[in-house]
């Protein structure tokens, strides 16, 4: 049955490299600021999310609007959507807004999204796609090895609990989780993704992070929010300043 009250749902979409439990710091928070409802799932190759054939964007959203299921049959004319999504997720949040999808989105915020890429940042992406499965001895190994490649080094401890959804343990060896051929997902082409919604979209950054730059974000034409003193994952390093970007959507 369609949500007739206004159910307001929040879908957080972790960036490359990261599983949906990124956003576990953020429960307390949710709790006392957002009233409605909030997902935060595995993107596609990632923690539990099984991978695709191919990795682009559309399918991306593709996994995330077949997990949603119930949920977007639950939204009615009153019912309201927000994505929330940090680098990769971001994207997808954006594929996920196309107003061929039809979904009920009332708005989407883009955080630390890599507008511009070189062609050796794309070769290099191919080639860590290439790269067989490493394997390690131990789970402090693969934990400092998931650290570096999802960007959470310096923010998350190896044995957070955090960290456990982007390993797995087979025959006594450990792994990260993550699907390594991900890493062919390919530039994001902002402008046409725009071009496709008609949705709000803010698109935000920390302000020293070095993916993507002010000048970047501006030339694309929507609202921008710069975060003083936070870096590429400031989703992780102050939630508080994050979860303020969606406020006009509550």
């Amino acid at each position: 049955m369609a949500d007739e009250s206004g159910t307001r749902h929040l879908l957080l979409l972790h960036g490359m490299g990261a599983t949906g439990e990124v956003w576990l710091p953020w429960t307390p928070l949710l709790e006392r600021r957002w009233a409605g409802r909030w997902l935060a799932p595995d993107l596609a190759g990632h923690g539990w999310s099984p991978p695709l054939p191919a990795y682009s964007f559309a399918a991306f959203a593709d996994r995330v609007v077949a997990g949603l299921g119930p949920v977007a049959g639950r939204l009615g004319p009153r019912g309201r959507l927000v994505i929330l999504g940090h680098s990769l997720g971001g994207v997808v949040a954006l594929a996920l807004a196309a107003r061929t999808r039809r979904l009920p989105v009332d708005a989407v915020i883009g955080l630390g999204i890599k507008v511009a890429w070189s062609a050796a940042e794309l070769d290099r992406a191919g080639e860590l796609a290439r790269r067989p499965v490493t394997w390690f001895a131990s789970r402090d190994e693969a934990a400092h090895r998931y650290l570096r490649v999802s960007g959470l080094a310096g923010l998350f401890a190896p044995d957070d609990p955090v960290v456990d959804a982007g390993l797995r343990r087979e025959d006594g060896r450990w792994r990260l989780a993550m699907d390594p051929a991900a890493f062919a997902v390919g530039e994001p082409g902002l402008p046409a993704l725009l071009a496709a919604t008609d949705v709000p979209v803010l698109l935000a950054r920390g302000e020293q992070d070095p993916m993507v730059t002010d000048a970047q974000l501006k030339e694309l034409g929507v609202p921008v929010v710069t975060l003083p003193g936070l870096g590429h994952n400031a989703h992780v390093e102050h939630p508080e300043a994050v979860l303020a970007l969606v406020d006009a959507y509550r």
